[in-house]
């Protein structure tokens, strides 16, 4: 299992903790690294300082943008080469790349993340946004691997790849060289599908991954009472890994037989336990039961 890197994602602590400790605290939880990005003001030698001095590797970093819309494209463009730059200098080989969660713009009467979780035709994009929003995210692909990085194009709720079809709608659009996969186990779950098979019918694609477990019965009430983002997860819509629905053991089989290499990183946006060590502890011990 030494080719597979097991990080943390840094969303589960309040945004008032210095990074200093929630690395410090990832570290000690058992976990190989933390997604790095860019900071203002602060180079990429002291990013990947302040990950060392916390025994950490930097594991892959997030962007998001509105790729459907063409009055985003020159700022997605330099967003991207930016950071493409940035994970060269800091030894990082892929990027998530993921349509920004909307909650502003109005389809079908409502936005996606008043839609998260019940998501209908209707609420998606029209055909020349999709259409802008597969060249746009082809160029960022291109420039990233012009620079030695992988974009590996993340699934989210209440973004406009949300299902399964929508997913497949993109990934069929782009060639695979310049656009892998950095799917998320949670959030295909919560979009009401199936998040083995979405493993299973992309693991070539795949470059690294989002670790996530859903409570299934909070999903279903969130889907039954369309509450919107926010309110599904006061329902408590997110859990630990394997306390919730999300079949990890077969997802792994399916990597391993893929021969995976790359991080996994673990995260659970907005934990039931008293403290953000707390769900970093219990998701790494579950890891460990199951052999990652």
């Amino acid at each position: 299992m030494t080719e597979w890197l097991i990080g943390c994602g840094q969303i589960t602590w309040p945004r008032d903790i210095s990074e200093e400790l929630i690395l410090a605290e990832i570290a000690s939880a058992g976990y190989a690294g933390a997604p790095i990005g860019p900071k203002p003001a602060t180079s990429a030698a002291e990013r990947l300082a302040l990950w060392h001095r916390s025994g950490l590797a930097p594991a892959p970093g997030y962007i998001g943008a509105d790729f459907w819309d063409p009055r985003k494209y020159p700022a997605i463009i330099a967003q991207a080469t930016s950071y493409a730059q940035f994970a060269r200098e800091v030894g990082v080989t892929a990027c998530y790349v993921a349509a920004n969660v909307d909650n502003t713009k109005l389809v079908n009467g409502r936005t996606r993340m008043q839609a998260a979780g019940h998501v209908t035709a209707a609420d998606g994009l029209t055909d020349a946004e999709w259409s802008q929003f597969i060249a746009t995210i082809t160029e960022v692909g291109t420039i990233m691997q012009a620079h030695g990085v992988t974009a590996a194009f993340h699934n989210h709720v209440g973004s406009f790849v949300e299902t399964r079809t929508e997913l497949d709608r993109l990934m069929d659009a782009v060639a695979p060289d310049v656009l892998a996969l950095g799917p998320d186990t949670g959030h295909m779950a919560w979009a009401g599908d199936d998040p083995v098979a979405m493993v299973q019918a992309y693991a070539p694609r795949i470059r690294t991954m989002h670790l996530k477990d859903v409570n299934a019965t909070a999903a279903a009430k969130a889907r039954a009472d369309r509450t919107d983002y926010r309110g599904a997860e006061r329902y408590g819509v997110w859990t630990e890994l394997g306390q919730g629905s999300v079949d990890f053991p077969t997802i792994f089989a399916i990597l391993r037989a893929a021969r995976f290499a790359g991080w996994l990183i673990v995260e659970t946006d907005v934990t039931q336990l008293e403290s953000p060590m707390a769900s970093a502890l219990q998701s790494r011990a579950y890891l460990r039961s199951v052999g990652i």
